[in-house]
């Protein structure tokens, strides 16, 4: 087996036992970034020399005996809303594209700590605003599955990166689906841990009280292996919830006997592509075959999840988002008269068009008269589904149901209709709006040749059933074919 088709945990028990250095799975990933990058642009940043640095040092404390975690030597790519010391931090954004930070966020620290070797920073929609990693200043990213197509967003660059090999794995944001999307659309395992597992302390904000960092790889066993390193409790980060059990591998468990799995009929209505549906529904048949409970239900509320979403998410980007201003860091329009027209000039020519457009939005819906009327009712709207989730998981270990409506849509068709964008994200906002778990695997390809993700759902720290749900079925389901098409449809 060549190396840059390992697991990210094959490669680190190789490393382990001495069969690889770290600096050759650090040349494989780096030689696979230069023979494919040019094509799938899945990087902002590539920090060659200091991977290459990384990993000298990270081998000697292997060689010592200081390092032994099951990732020790791995290389890994960090979504570009990241915090990376010393290396560009970006968002994919005009407005930041010189931030280098001073500091590292917790969860790239916790990696370091368990020696993983940061290979560079992947490109993402601009702010995390986006389902299709188009809106990048730095130009769109492709699907290697199929370059005339979209990876997904907002982590597209992370999803590509993997499903390309151009690392082990990567961290990925999920504001709204911004995970599971890409992990569907490009073929990997992406996990949404709930909300307060793993520290955002670093996380450049979009929506603070929906946004959660995940991993994104090529199979279960490697989510739940990188589930135990980045998943902490962080006194930096007042939302970060103490953790007992974070023994996530002891879930890859192949038993689904017994366990109850609901299935929500408003996820198979209408908009939901027919190849997807028989893909998702064929994989719950799986399930059911090797002994799991599975059953329809209504969830209630769907219809309301994405204008609750899109107005809470614009209102805390909105906030968010104003401490961009051209003062202290970042992009400064280079002609201005006062202060005033700094700020104007500097954010009208820094931020772009889908970024302007949820500002806009969240400032209307906090603006006087307006407050009641919009955000506070999709406030409450969101505590009403979590209530309905809360109802459902008194019945089910897991809610199975579709990652999105379709597969990965041509570059440029969802650009040019912002609504049916959001609309896209119709079976992943509401997991965000109630804080819990979501993971996506790939459970077929559509006509196309392109994969189809099915979604698993937990309760509030249940990331355990999902993970041994997931590793059932990726036994049932067998190798998931990673060959790339790798050419545009005629």
């Amino acid at each position: 087996m060549k190396i840059i088709d390992m697991t990210a945990v094959e490669l680190g028990a190789a490393i382990k036992n001495k069969e690889i250095t770290v600096k050759e799975g650090v040349e494989a990933a780096l030689d696979q970034i230069r023979e494919k990058e040019e094509a799938y642009h899945c990087y902002v940043t590539i920090d060659e020399e200091g991977a290459l640095k990384q990993a000298q040092q990270v081998q000697q404390k292997i060689d010592a005996g200081e390092l032994a975690g099951a990732l020790a030597g791995v290389p890994a790519a960090i979504k570009d809303n990241l915090c990376t010391e010393g290396l560009l931090t970006t968002c994919s954004s005009k407005i930041l594209y010189d931030f280098v930070p001073a500091f590292s966020a917790e969860a790239v620290l916790n990696l370091r700590r368990a020696g993983a070797v940061i290979l560079g920073k992947t490109n993402m929609d601009e702010f995390a605003m986006g389902s299709t990693t188009e809106t990048s200043a730095f130009g769109a990213t492709k699907n290697p599955w199929n370059p005339g197509h979209v990876p997904g967003g907002s982590s597209g660059g992370s999803a590509a990166a993997v499903a390309a090999k151009e690392c082990f794995y990567a961290l990925g944001s999920d504001t709204g689906g911004s995970i599971r999307q890409p992990a569907s659309f490009c073929g990997v395992v992406g996990l949404k841990p709930t909300y307060g597992r793993v520290s955002r302390y670093g996380l450049i904000a979009y929506g603070s009280s929906l946004d959660q960092i995940g991993p994104l790889c090529k199979d279960v066993t490697d989510c739940a292996t990188i589930m135990e390193i980045i998943a902490s409790h962080d006194l930096k980060d007042s939302t970060s919830v103490p953790q007992k059990d974070r023994d996530f591998t002891s879930a890859l468990v192949e038993d689904v006997k017994g366990m109850r799995i609901g299935i929500p009929r408003d996820y198979f209505g209408e908009g939901l592509d027919g190849e997807v549906r028989t893909a998702v529904l064929e994989a719950a048949d799986a399930l059911k075959e090797r002994g799991a409970v599975v059953e329809e239900f209504d969830l209630s509320l769907v219809e309301y999840a994405i204008p609750t979403y899109y107005t809470i998410a614009a209102a805390e980007a909105s906030s968010n988002l104003e401490r961009f201003d051209g003062i202290k860091y970042g992009y400064r329009t280079k002609e201005y008269e006062g202060l005033h027209n700094m700020y104007k000039k500097s954010r009208s020519e820094g931020f772009g068009p889908e970024v302007k457009r949820r500002i806009m939005l969240g400032s209307f819906v906090l603006s006087s008269g307006y407050y009641d009327a919009y955000y506070l009712k999709a406030l409450r709207v969101k505590a009403l589904i979590k209530k309905a989730f809360d109802e459902a998981f008194a019945k089910y270990d897991v809610i199975l149901g579709p990652v999105a409506p379709t597969t990965a849509p041509r570059l440029g068709e969802s650009l040019s209709d912002p609504i049916k964008m959001y609309l896209g994200d119709i079976y992943t906002i509401s997991v965000n709006l109630a804080g819990l778990p979501g993971l996506s695997i790939p459970c077929g390809l559509d006509s196309k040749g392109l994969p189809i993700g099915m979604q698993l759902i937990g309760d509030c720290f249940q990331e355990k059933k999902l993970i041994q749900t997931a590793y059932t079925y990726e036994k049932i389901r067998g190798a998931f074919d990673r060959e790339f098409l790798g050419k545009e449809e005629q």
